[in-house]
């Protein structure tokens, strides 16, 4: 059959741009261009850009799992027996993997303070097939010790660790005893089970506590980044090589509903990852955990949240996420139930299995748009990560206070963006509508005492970074 592109004539980004100014009827063409909250131009017409890095494919899921990414489940009910039965349940009907957050409170995750306690919850689970995740804050090398006790009898379980107390101490400071011994007690725990556990990951390095503090998508990356380096470098203290290391470190990121923005960013986290990457003398892969923005979720109209959490996951699996983990669209009332939990799951699963967003290694690679950002929030983290690294690393942006300083100054153009109209939220500022009330499941009160985390030295303090909500900041109205 003949081609009948020769037939016409290529145009031009001047032809494009002429039919544009043409449909605006004399208003400035600048008034297409939006702006991401880093400021980063978002163009109403993109050509190739021979000086634009392109990223490479994302590779696929190693071992033997046949799906494009993992289907993680949050498991955070406070009695141990309860969240093993909802631990169970996922697993039967689409989960692949689970993400424990503990809490011997009972407030915010399942009520584990010792072994014992983590073998109630994950009593059943076969470690080497449903792989556990764990957000144990500063607990994490306690909960480290346990995990790995518990998968011994498993061969080679994949095991995520996520030791993360950097994010610990931005969200829950003061840190009981210096920063830095929290971070080198982590790095001696991993570098202790590296050996015997292969396949495990050890630390989750992790810009999330950025997001959902407020904070752009260029702060979330630099500080990724930054965690990366810090972790990299407790690793190597502890017998450890950076090439090594590198191995055993996941990224930890947070999507919300703005799946263009979100895509780009994620594909930025692939190219800042490299660049470290190649610094350090490995061709390792990145590997990304995708948690669903909470402070994009309204706690009115709450079935609007499904619509968000859609985009979220949309946003993971395009990026190039090797997990996903999705909240319920109830959680801003405090918990789940039956249907929100498995909605959390079928989401992920239609997108998986009948819209079949896994079978193109990098579905936004070589569109203009999605390159040009990519390329831009890249630059624009690397820029935050040197400002952190000429600071002396994370942890010392935490103390100083000037890191937190910036976040909040994001925060509160992100409040002004929703309380103006200019960024509404559907459901509370856009078309509020009356919603037939949503029950939840109940969340006994249940606690059990915790484990001394404390490590020697005085007690660091930063600034904590505290979540928020958006749809907290807004009234609704007609």
């Amino acid at each position: 059959m003949k081609s009948l592109s020769p037939d016409f004539p290529v145009p031009s980004l001047a032809d494009w741009r002429a039919l544009a100014e043409k449909g605006l009827k004399g208003a400035p063409f600048e008034t297409l261009i939006g702006r991401t909250a880093d400021g980063l131009a978002i163009q109403p017409l993109y050509a190739a850009d021979p000086d634009r890095a392109v990223l490479r494919a994302r590779p696929g899921l190693s071992g033997d799992r046949d799906r494009p990414w993992d289907l993680r489940t949050l498991i955070d009910h406070p009695e141990p027996a309860r969240a093993n039965a909802l631990a169970h349940d996922a697993l039967t009907k689409g989960a692949a993997s689970l993400l424990l957050r503990l809490d011997p409170a009972g407030e915010a995750g399942v009520t584990v303070g010792s072994q014992d306690d983590l073998a109630r919850a994950l009593d059943g689970v076969l470690l080497d097939l449903a792989p556990v995740a764990l957000d144990a804050g500063f607990m994490g090398a306690e909960g480290a010790n346990w995990l790995a006790v518990l998968a011994k009898a498993r061969p080679r379980p994949p095991s995520a660790f996520h030791l993360d107390p950097l994010s610990a101490f931005a969200r829950e400071a003061p840190a009981p005893a210096p920063s830095a011994a929290h971070v080198n007690a982590a790095a001696q725990a991993g570098a202790r089970h590296a050996g015997a556990y292969p396949r495990a990951s050890l630390f989750l390095a992790s810009g999330r506590f950025v997001h959902e503090a407020g904070g752009t998508e260029a702060q979330e990356l630099g500080v990724m980044a930054a965690a990366v380096v810090a972790y990299l470098r407790a690793l190597e203290a502890a017998g450890i090589a950076p090439a090594e290391g590198l191995k055993r470190i996941v990224l930890g990121l947070s999507a919300d509903a703005r799946y263009p923005v979100q895509i780009a960013k994620l594909r930025a986290a692939r190219a800042i990852w490299a660049r470290i990457a190649e610094a350090c003398g490995s061709d390792a892969p990145a590997v990304i955990e995708v948690r669903s923005s909470a402070r994009m979720l309204a706690d009115r109209g709450v079935h609007n949240n499904l619509l968000r959490l859609t985009a979220a996951a949309f946003a993971g699996a395009v990026g190039g996420a090797q997990a996903v983990v999705l909240d319920s669209f109830t959680a801003p009332l405090g918990g789940d139930n039956p249907l929100s939990r498995r909605q959390a799951r079928n989401t992920q699963l239609i997108l998986m299995e009948e819209s079949h967003l896994g079978r193109v290694a990098d579905p936004a690679g070589g569109a203009f748009f999605f390159e040009q950002l990519t390329d831009d929030l890249a630059r624009a983290g690397w820029a935050v990560f040197q400002a952190i690294e000429a600071e002396g690393g994370l942890a010392a942006a935490l103390l100083s206070g000037s890191l937190a300083d910036d976040v909040a100054g994001a925060r509160e153009a992100l409040i002004a963006s929703t309380r103006d109209g200019s960024a509404p939220i559907l459901g509370v500022s856009l078309y509020p509508a009356d919603e037939d009330p949503v029950t939840i499941d109940p969340r006994p009160a249940h606690a059990v005492p915790a484990p001394d985390v404390r490590q020697a030295g005085a007690d660091d303090a930063c600034t904590p970074f505290a979540p928020t909500r958006l749809s907290d900041h807004v009234e609704a109205h007609p």
